[in-house]
C-alpha cells in the first residue's frame, strides 16, 4: 500500500470521522518539516491534553511535558540531538521529562488531588496510598526513574495519535544526549530527566525522502501469536 501523501477526503472538514487505522497508516516519523508552516496553538493544546489524559501506573503521571516554541532553545537542543532538523524546522517541540524519583511528597500530592477531584475519600484508595508510600520511595532512584520513563512512553503514544488526528506531523526521538538537554532546560533542579523529544509540524512534501516510500511493518502472523 502506498503511503497517503495528501489529506484524505473530508479530513479538514471533520477529521474525527477518520478511521484509527487510517490515521496510523497516514502518520510516519517525518524526516523533513516545512519550516514555513506553524501548528496553531489550539491544536497543540489538544495534543498535549490528550497526552495528559493518557493512563499511567497507579495514576501517578510521573512525567511532565515541556512545550518549547522558543527558536534559540530548540536550536540548542538540536545541537544535542544529532542535528536532527525537525527540532528547529517544526513549529513546536515537546520534551517528555520523567520524575527522577518517587518521593512521599509526590505520591501524596497525586492522591490528595485525586481525593479533591472526586470529592470523596475512598478507604481502599487510601490503603493503596500507604502501600505505595511503603514501597516506591524505598526503591533506588534509578529504578524509579526507569519506571517513570516507561509511563512517559504511554503519553507519547497518545500524543502521536492525537497529532495525526489533527493532521499534524511528528517525529518521536530518543536520539539525543539526555544530560545535555537536562542542562539546557534546567530539568535536574526540578527533579526531572528528559526521556523523549517530539517535534510537531507539517511535512515538507517536496523534500522528505521517506514520504513516498511504503510503510513497512512485520507481518501480522509474525507479530501476534494467538493462544486460543
Amino acid at each position: 500500500m502506498q503511503r497517503v501523501t495528501a489529506r484524505l477526503p473530508g479530513f479538514l472538514e471533520d477529521n474525527n470521522n477518520m478511521d484509527l487505522l487510517q490515521l496510523c497508516k497516514w502518520r510516519y516519523a517525518t524526516k523533513k518539516m516545512d519550516s514555513a508552516r506553524t501548528v496553531p496553538a489550539d491544536v497543540v493544546a489538544r495534543i498535549c491534553e490528550t497526552a495528559r489524559l493518557a493512563p499511567s501506573s497507579s495514576g501517578l503521571q510521573p512525567y511532565e511535558i515541556l512545550l518549547i516554541g522558543d527558536a534559540e532553545l530548540r536550536r540548542r537542543i538540536r545541537a544535542a540531538a544529532n542535528d536532527q532538523s525537525q527540532i528547529t524546522d517544526g513549529s513546536q517541540l515537546l520534551v517528555f521529562a520523567a520524575w527522577d524519583h518517587y518521593t512521599p511528597e509526590r505520591i501524596n500530592q497525586v492522591f490528595d488531588q485525586t481525593n479533591a477531584d472526586r470529592g470523596v475519600t475512598i478507604p481502599g484508595w487510601e490503603d493503596y496510598r500507604q502501600r505505595l508510600l511503603a514501597t516506591y520511595p524505598q526503591r533506588s532512584a534509578e529504578v524509579n526513574f526507569e519506571h517513570a520513563a516507561r509511563q512517559a512512553y504511554i503519553g507519547l503514544g497518545f500524543a502521536l495519535l492525537a497529532a495525526a488526528n489533527e493532521g499534524v506531523d511528528s517525529t518521536p526521538m530518543e536520539g539525543f544526549d539526555p544530560a545535555a538537554v537536562d542542562e539546557i532546560l534546567g530539568l535536574r533542579a526540578k527533579g526531572l530527566r528528559s526521556v523523549l523529544l517530539l517535534p510537531l509540524g507539517y511535512r515538507d512534501e517536496a523534500n522528505d525522502w521517506l514520504l513516498k516510500l511504503n510503510k513497512s511493518r512485520r507481518p501480522m502472523a509474525d507479530f501476534v501469536t494467538e493462544l486460543a
